[in-house]
C-alpha cells in the first residue's frame, strides 16, 4: 500500500492525522536536517499501520514536506 504523508517538522508536540485511509498528516519535534524527520516519520508511519520499520519504506520525498511511503 502507498501511503502519502504531509510533514510539518519543529512542532512543539507530535500528532497523527488520518486525512484518509492513505493520506496522513504529521507534526513532529525532529528538524527537518540530517535525515532525522525523515526516520521519525517513518517510525510514525510504522506504529500507525502496526507493522516493523522494515516493512516501510520511502517510495519519494526525501527533501520534500510530502513524501510518499510504501507499508507492506
Amino acid at each position: 500500500m502507498l501511503v502519502r504523508v504531509r510533514v510539518t517538522p519543529d512542532a512543539r508536540r507530535e500528532r497523527v492525522l488520518e486525512v484518509e485511509r492513505d493520506t496522513l498528516s504529521m507534526q513532529i519535534k525532529e528538524p527537518a536536517e540530517r535525515n532525522l524527520a525523515n526516520k521519525r516519520v517513518r517510525t510514525l508511519v510504522a506504529e500507525h499501520f502496526g507493522v516493523s520499520e522494515k516493512r516501510v519504506s520511502m517510495v519519494s520525498g526525501a527533501r520534500s514536506l510530502t513524501k510518499v511511503f510504501s507499508v507492506e
